[in-house]
């Protein structure tokens, strides 16, 4: 009798005092750390943040590329950081016409402190650079094919024409596509991860205050997404975006409070991603991206 008393008393023990919410661990593969965040986020807050949204893992990128250390010297076995040559406001379209940004970055490849290169956006309207062996992109990705690394590249066009040509052109170097081509519809996705076996597709900032495409106004899932999802199961994968707001980037009276977002950018995906089978659920909200980055569970 004492001893199913024991019993009950645990079990109505751990009932009161587990947490209610209990939520599976996330790896969040795009996030940014700026020196207009500075000033409200500390890398201290940013692991905190990280904490409270049961963060397990994350990709930081530091603009400059430098500030992603100070987060990740904080939490080394959680932080991935990759290496971006933004440092002022123009470089978005800038960098792809300095020579120096392939130098720049091998040199922190080399020293080892970084695990990739990225964001780098190729937008459309006059704004990308033409593509060949001997461009700066081109260089780029080569120099992540040697030294093994993903390379994060945002292109923004109505056609998949130029990420077909970047993933067809470097076929041994891991491309991590962020926003899943932002502006693409699912069968242009479709044909990228069809034709380019070397990319994944990243759904960071696909949200219904960024590029929301696959969820309808009642934050259910579009099934012809739902059905990419489970077509490439392997090779999707989901963060936060942690810049807001997003019409005042890097702004010189506005502090960028992205981090500050982070309940809000993971609730939603949440959301999305509880609709899928649990198996490629745990694929895309973790365990793709812990593959891609080499982490350690």
């Amino acid at each position: 009798m004492k001893k199913l008393q024991v019993l009950i008393f645990y079990g109505i023990f751990i009932m009161l005092f587990q947490p209610l919410h209990a939520r599976d661990a996330v790896f969040d593969m795009h996030m940014h750390y700026k020196w207009s965040q500075q000033d409200v986020t500390t890398p201290e807050d940013a692991i905190r943040f990280m904490d409270e949204e049961d963060i397990s893992h994350a990709v930081v990128m530091g603009k400059p590329a430098k500030l992603a250390l100070e987060i990740k010297a904080l939490a080394p076995k959680r932080v991935t950081a990759i290496y971006s040559p933004y440092s002022k406001a123009k470089d978005w379209y800038l960098w792809q016409r300095r020579e120096s940004v392939v130098t720049d970055s091998e040199a922190a490849l080399k020293s080892g402190d970084y695990q990739g290169i990225g964001e780098l956006h190729i937008i459309g309207g006059g704004f990308a650079s033409r593509l060949t062996e001997a461009s700066v992109l081109g260089r780029l990705l080569k120099l992540a094919e040697k030294y093994d690394v993903p390379i994060m590249l945002h292109t923004e066009f109505s056609r998949p024409d130029y990420m077909l040509k970047i993933c067809k052109m470097s076929p041994k170097t891991k491309i991590l596509w962020a926003h899943a081509g932002a502006i693409l519809k699912p069968k242009h996705v479709d044909q990228v991860m069809t034709e380019c076996p070397n990319v994944w597709s990243g759904m960071g900032a696909s949200d219904k205050w960024r590029y929301n495409q696959h969820t309808d106004e009642n934050n259910q899932l579009k099934e012809e997404w739902k059905t990419l999802f489970i077509q490439y199961p392997n090779r999707f994968m989901v963060g936060s975006d942690t810049v807001w707001p997003v019409d005042e980037m890097d702004s010189w009276h506005t502090d960028d409070t992205g981090w500050q977002e982070l309940g809000r950018f993971w609730g939603f995906h949440r959301k999305w991603l509880s609709q899928l089978p649990k198996d490629i659920e745990q694929k895309i909200m973790r365990e793709n991206a812990m593959k891609l980055f080499n982490r350690e569970a």
